[in-house]
């Protein structure tokens, strides 16, 4: 009796494992992360707790439904990746129609949930996971375009957040949204160079100009974090209320150029790799700062 126990128990620990892995969880915690502190901002910190929640919630059932979708469509090729080919459905542990029930069920919760805080919300939740889901996820397989694709849905989150709480697309949500939105190019281009060789085994085109690791790469994340630094100080044109988040905020967009720099001079995985890790601090440092300046 005591062994059927244990092997139940192992057996639902697995299931469970596969099914956060299915959802891409941090992917999702991101996504929340950011919708949530972009309300606050945006509000003032004057939300009400329960949108916080509805928005939480139902922002992290789409972000997984978006993800288990992609799963679903990119079996075969993650089944190529060292990266990727111990995922659940491509490893065989959870079925394709498995991962589109679960799908299913989180995209209309998710849905549900933010059509009680605005139309909007909901619809612009929905766009995101159709641009995600059908249109980026095969899309990559075709064209290094995308990337630029896959970033209006990356940035919807922080656009989202805003909308929450004013019920329609305001400044500062646009000027959120430009800063994730041109935060991704370096960061999906670093991604990019240091698994050019898993990425290519899949046939996935995300390197930009003709998909080879050479100095453009670093040249147009360069220039990609000019518009990102002028969208994230917009924000503080109603005030500043924390010199040292506006500092904070202004180096940190000083070091996401510099790290791109460094892949334009260098041309080496080490510096891709450098702009990697700098894209993973930037994006949640500079979403505390504006916290700072509320």
């Amino acid at each position: 009796m005591s062994q059927v126990k244990t092997s139940t128990f192992t057996v639902a620990k697995v299931y469970i494992k596969d099914f956060v892995e299915l959802t891409k969880f941090r992917l999702g915690a991101l996504v929340i992360f950011s919708s949530l502190v972009s309300l606050y901002v945006v509000s003032g910190g004057q939300a009400m707790i329960t949108t916080y929640f509805l928005l939480g919630l139902g922002g992290f059932l789409v972000s997984g439904a978006a993800s288990a979708l992609n799963e679903v469509f990119e079996k075969d090729y993650d089944a190529l990746m060292e990266r990727t080919k111990d995922r659940p459905i491509p490893a065989g542990r959870m079925s394709s129609a498995e991962g589109v029930f679960y799908a299913g069920l989180m995209a209309l919760g998710g849905i549900s949930l933010l059509a009680m805080i605005n139309p909007l919300t909901a619809f612009l939740s929905t766009l995101s996971l159709i641009l995600y889901a059908f249109v980026y996820t095969p899309y990559k397989r075709f064209s290094n375009i995308a990337v630029l694709i896959g970033a209006v849905p990356g940035a919807f989150p922080l656009l989202i957040g805003g909308v929450a709480f004013h019920g329609f697309i305001s400044l500062d949500a646009i000027f959120l949204f430009g800063m994730q939105f041109f935060w991704q190019f370096g960061h999906f281009w670093a991604i990019a160079w240091v698994g050019d060789k898993d990425y290519k085994k899949a046939g996935f085109q995300l390197l930009p100009f003709d998909g080879r690791k050479t100095e453009k790469v670093g040249l147009i994340s360069m220039w990609s974090c000019l518009p990102l630094i002028l969208c994230s100080m917009m924000v503080f044109r109603n005030g500043v209320n924390s010199y040292l988040a506006l500092g904070v905020v202004f180096i940190l967009g000083l070091f996401f150029l510099y790290r791109s720099y460094e892949l334009y001079r260098d041309c080496t995985d080490k510096a891709a790799k450098r702009l990697m890790f700098a894209s993973f601090i930037y994006l949640p440092a500079v979403l505390l700062a504006y916290s700072l300046n509320v």
